[in-house]
């Protein structure tokens, strides 16, 4: 979460974690020298993710500080070095995270073919996102969550096919061998076991959420030659493929923009799944 643009002097100035409590406050640093493989970039944007809760408190116990979270950002090139190629830089921030860790796997099992069978499990900032893929790809989306007051954005705003309560046995039951692929956007716990139920023979489950544990019989995936994978991210020609389907569909992620000042609350209502979908910091608007 920084400027990206270096003053005079080569400082810059963003906002950072000094310890894992994960708390950001303002940091002046400096950059090196725009390399060869480099571009310099006067930052706009930048989306929240939960992975910057991640890197921030040190969930994953690698985090060096102090550390600058951020990643979904956009903006203005200022200078590209000579061995670069191509930059675009108007690009939608959450759709660089959030856009492309859901459009990959998609992509790879297949699931742009219309007709097919999609479950989504949670709808936060990636399953919102898988949703209008799923609907733009047109397939017969089906939305999963523990929460009922999701139903209503779940059909009517996000135009899902289908809303279920994961926590209910009776209509988890009824959807047995429904589903050519199901994507685990969240990152709670799930039995593995259950969802594996609810696939078609050869049926694919994709993990790019985090849950705590992978835990599920042996059986689940032979019988019915099913499997688990997982994705996180795509490349460069991938995700400009991406922000191209996006461009021509309409798809944009809900956002809720805020300044930088504000970027602690968000993290804590993030947690709290209270957004929706994504915060967007205004980085060039309130970043002093």
């Amino acid at each position: 979460m920084t400027s990206g643009t270096a003053n005079a002097n080569g400082e810059c100035l963003g906002w950072a974690a000094r310890d894992p409590s994960g708390i950001l406050s303002p940091y002046k640093f400096s950059r090196r020298a725009v390399g060869s493989d480099d571009v310099s970039l006067d930052i706009a944007y930048c989306g929240v993710c939960y992975a910057d809760v991640a890197w921030t408190r040190n969930k994953m116990g690698h985090s060096k500080y102090p550390l600058v979270p951020g990643h979904e950002i956009v903006g203005i090139v200022k200078q590209v070095a000579s061995g670069y190629p191509k930059v675009t830089p108007e690009l939608a921030a959450p759709l660089l995270c959030a856009g492309i860790t859901v459009y990959t796997p998609m992509i790879r099992h297949n699931m742009n073919q219309p007709g097919k069978s999609f479950g989504v499990i949670g709808l936060g900032g990636l399953g919102h996102l898988a949703v209008k893929f799923g609907k733009a790809f047109r397939l017969k989306v089906t939305v999963f969550s523990t929460s009922v007051s999701k139903r209503e954005e779940a059909l009517t705003l996000l135009g899902a096919d289908n809303f279920v309560v994961s926590t209910d046995e009776h209509q988890m039951k009824a959807l047995c061998n429904s589903f050519d692929f199901i994507l685990d956007t969240a990152s709670g716990d799930i039995s593995f076991d259950l969802y594996l139920s609810l696939l078609k023979t050869a049926g694919v489950l994709v993990l790019v959420g985090f849950p705590s544990e992978v835990k599920f019989s042996p059986g689940s995936l032979n019988l019915g030659a099913k499997s688990i994978s997982r994705s996180v991210t795509g490349g460069t020609k991938q995700t400009q493929e991406m922000l191209d389907f996006c461009a021509s569909n309409k798809i944009y992620p809900n956002i809720e923009v805020i300044p930088i000042q504000y970027a602690n609350d968000a993290l804590e209502r993030m947690i709290k799944k209270d957004v929706k979908y994504r915060f967007v910091i205004d980085i060039a608007n309130s970043l002093e």
